[in-house]
């Protein structure tokens, strides 16, 4: 019976959001949020409106609010952060001082020690802090994961091309590149840093960053974030195992559900304590290495460049 009540409350619940910052994700997440997948989790959430600098009035028929609505009202129970990366950390401490809980889009912070902080600030204020990685969710990866699973790997690659990126407000490539590394952790587990640097051809608008690791097992991969203009967004693989080279990506079904709207979904059992603690527990610390790792990636390829005489 215990049972049979808990699911009628869960039920009755909803949980009032608001939509931060209206470029393409924000656009995806106002509409997810009027729309629903039905009977999915995301039924629980009830969108209130939008917040940004532009002045928009509606867009369908979510009505824009100011920051200061946002944060006093008391209906508004989570926020859906989707501005530029730089103005993430702080846009994210605010609402979780308001006492909201937070989805956001990757990177949550451009720097570890401000991540490790948020994240500690959340769990104080018994909040959830969600973190988007989509790019864990394309059917290309669940395929690529299933092909992964069980081999031994002996030495890999993940070679990204992209248009050119404002670096200033998406921040440094180890950061707003950060699907490719948390790719990266999540089949091969833990990597150590062993060397990166960063070639820049600003006359060109040109960057390529190329980072070496080590797995557990002192196995080699590489990854290359290379960026220019009118470069064409891109993954190649090149994974080597003892059975084997897997140089492209095995073939995927189209999904029928998005990818935004399935983080949402994810999100939303969040708020319903319908994820385990050991999910929790192990995504936690998958986002937070990954930004440490970004960080380590960072300081290397800021190093003045060794002189030798």
């Amino acid at each position: 019976m215990a049972l049979v009540r808990l699911h009628k409350t869960e039920i009755s619940k909803m949980f009032g959001t608001v939509v931060v910052g209206v470029g393409i994700a924000g656009l995806a997440r106002i509409r997810d949020l009027m729309n629903p997948m039905p009977s999915s989790p995301s039924e629980h959430l009830k969108l209130f409106g939008f917040v940004s600098r532009r002045s928009f009035g509606n867009i369908n028929e979510a009505k824009q609010i100011s920051l200061e609505d946002a944060l006093r009202n008391k209906d508004i129970h989570a926020a859906f952060i989707s501005t530029e990366n730089r103005t993430h950390e702080e846009t994210i401490r605010m609402f979780l001082e308001a006492g909201k809980h937070v989805l956001v889009e990757y990177p949550m912070a451009l720097s570890a020690k401000a991540a490790h902080e948020l994240w500690e600030m959340a769990e104080e204020k018994g909040k959830v802090l969600h973190v988007e990685h989509i790019e864990l969710l394309t059917e290309e990866y669940k395929q690529l994961k299933k092909e992964v699973a069980g081999k031994d790997l002996v030495k890999g690659t993940l070679h990204f091309t992209g248009s050119v990126l404002d670096e200033n407000k998406s921040g440094f490539p180890a950061f707003s590149g950060i699907a490719r590394l948390t790719w990266l952790i999540d089949l091969f587990g833990d990597l150590t840093v062993t060397s990166a640097t960063r070639e820049k051809q600003k006359d060109k608008n040109y960057s390529r960053m190329t980072v070496h690791f080590q797995t557990t097992n002192k196995k080699p991969l590489t990854w290359i974030e290379e960026r220019g203009p009118g470069m064409r967004r891109e993954k190649k693989i090149n994974f080597c195992f003892t059975s084997g080279c897997l140089e492209s990506f095995p073939e995927a079904p189209r999904s029928s559900v998005g990818l935004f709207m399935q983080d949402q979904n994810l999100f939303a059992k969040k708020l319903l304590g319908q994820v385990s603690k050991e999910e929790l527990a192990a995504e936690k610390w998958r986002i937070l290495r990954c930004l440490d790792l970004a960080e380590v990636i960072q300081q290397y390829c800021e190093e003045p460049e060794k002189i030798y005489s």
